[in-house]
């Protein structure tokens, strides 16, 4: 089996797709995928797809999509050999006491191969191991189609799921940048950091490195107006400062030369060393 979430949502089995049409198997589907090996209670499931209103027939409803989607697992299964264990829709979707699990029968499942890459990456970085570091949350980060759910109806649960894991795809991304600045790329990356400060204009960790590449590459007076429209934009929309650590790389860029970077470099790794603490805590 073939598990995806980060992106559309994909679920193959025997080369063939699991993916019902009908929106709300599309979620139940779903919510079994992001969990894949896991039982998910029928309520959980039944919180998703009537966000906390269920009608009195919810665990009935619940049962059809179920069934409707054993459908395609048994069509999925006719087309090939499904496996050891997997001989029949019910290995794979399996009946469990108050709830339901999706069987991956040992398949890839991109979530929690992100997991381990990411995972690997972190500790590369934090035994100084940076191209090692690079190359591991690259590959995690190349697992990404598109945001996570991307052609699901999202209720409740896949929503709060969705946000949780583009923090976990930022949390990577930015910790697979810092690997690459300290590699001396900070050229390379400032194509990919121009988009980046686009997309997410509050995002203070991604303007620091931004203003990290432009000091690198000589171009000072750009990092300095940098953090200024980001000081603009939150201030205008959040009503709050820049942080302290992103002040004082803005210090550190005003009064040192364009060759000088070590300083305002380091500023803004020790910046990012508890954050790092903390997704290891979550995904390493």
């Amino acid at each position: 089996m073939e598990i995806r979430v980060l992106g559309s949502l994909g679920v193959r089995l025997c080369g063939a797709s699991v993916v019902p049409s009908a929106p709300k198997p599309r979620q139940v589907l779903a919510l079994l995928a992001l969990r894949a090996d896991q039982v998910v209670p029928a309520g959980v499931l039944a919180e998703e797809l009537w966000s906390g209103r269920p009608p009195r027939s919810a665990r009935t409803t619940v049962q059809t999509y179920v069934l409707q989607l054993r459908d395609l697992i048994d069509r999925a299964l006719a087309q090939g050999d499904g496996g050891p264990g997997a001989s029949c829709a019910k290995d794979v979707l399996v009946t469990s006491a108050g709830g339901y699990m999706l069987n991956s029968g040992g398949g890839l499942v991109d979530l929690q191969e992100f997991d381990r890459l990411a995972g690997h990456g972190y500790r590369a970085m934090d035994g100084g191991d940076f191209p090692l570091a690079a190359r591991q949350l690259a590959d995690a980060l190349a697992l990404w189609r598109g945001p996570a759910f991307a052609d699901v109806p999202v209720g409740g649960q896949l929503a709060v799921e969705a946000r949780r894991l583009e923090e976990i795809r930022l949390c990577a991304l930015d910790q697979r940048i810092e690997a690459d600045l300290r590699l001396g790329r900070h050229r390379v990356l400032l194509a990919e950091l121009t988009v980046l400060i686009d997309r997410y204009r509050t995002h203070e960790s991604l303007h620091g490195q931004y203003m990290i590449a432009l000091h690198r590459s000589g171009r000072r007076g750009e990092a300095l107006e940098a953090y200024q429209r980001l000081r603009n934009t939150l201030v205008r929309e959040l009503g709050m400062e820049p942080s302290a650590a992103l002040r004082r790389l803005q210090r550190s860029i005003l009064l040192a030369g364009p060759e000088r970077a070590d300083q305002e470099q380091s500023v803004a790794l020790a910046d990012g060393a508890g954050a790092r603490t903390a997704r290891l805590t979550r995904v390493g």
